[in-house]
């Protein structure tokens, strides 16, 4: 499947984050401080450059989709989408991080809200990812756009992950 990004959102340009990009992404997390402190670290430039090209197992690269939304030039979120992980039918979210000023006005949520609709449009079923128990942001805006513990919790680098889904209802096949 090639997925065309562009067509995720009709607010934002979308296209691929490059090594190119990963200054402006670098100064997109340091940002977000919060989300790297449940995490017990700080985000690095040679960390961001990994993520671009990590995968779970049982992935390959055509798989993977690190992304930019961009207005005006500026990116405002990014988001590691994995395509069929962990099965046929799911989209895995790994990353999604959204610029500081643009929290707590509904932009994250009109975000997801799009690419949501984008992937059942194009046949998935549902969609995981995990966050960083005890961060509450993360839980509350994960909750907010109806995704809801699986009950797996793998233990991380020192924390432990809150893997959750939302079923895409009425997908298409």
């Amino acid at each position: 499947m090639d997925l065309t990004f562009q067509q995720i959102s009709t607010q934002y340009q979308v296209r691929r984050i490059t090594e190119e990009d990963l200054p402006e992404l670098l100064s997109l997390a340091q940002g977000n401080p919060t989300y790297y402190e449940h995490m017990y670290t700080k985000p690095l430039l040679e960390d961001l450059q990994n993520d671009l090209t990590k995968l779970p197992p049982r992935t390959t690269p055509e798989d993977k989709y690190f992304l930019g939304f961009y207005r005006d030039g500026r990116l405002c979120a990014a988001l590691d989408l994995i395509l069929h992980y962990p099965n046929p039918e799911t989209a895995f979210i790994g990353w999604f991080i959204l610029r500081k000023d643009l929290q707590g006005r509904g932009t994250g949520t009109a975000v997801i809200s799009e690419l949501l609709a984008f992937l059942k449009e194009h046949g998935f079923s549902s969609v995981r990812l995990g966050y960083v128990k005890g961060n509450p942001e993360s839980r509350a805006f994960w909750e907010k756009n109806q995704f809801t513990p699986t009950g797996i919790e793998p233990e991380g680098d020192g924390y432990t992950i809150v893997v959750m889904e939302r079923t895409l209802a009425g997908s298409k096949s």
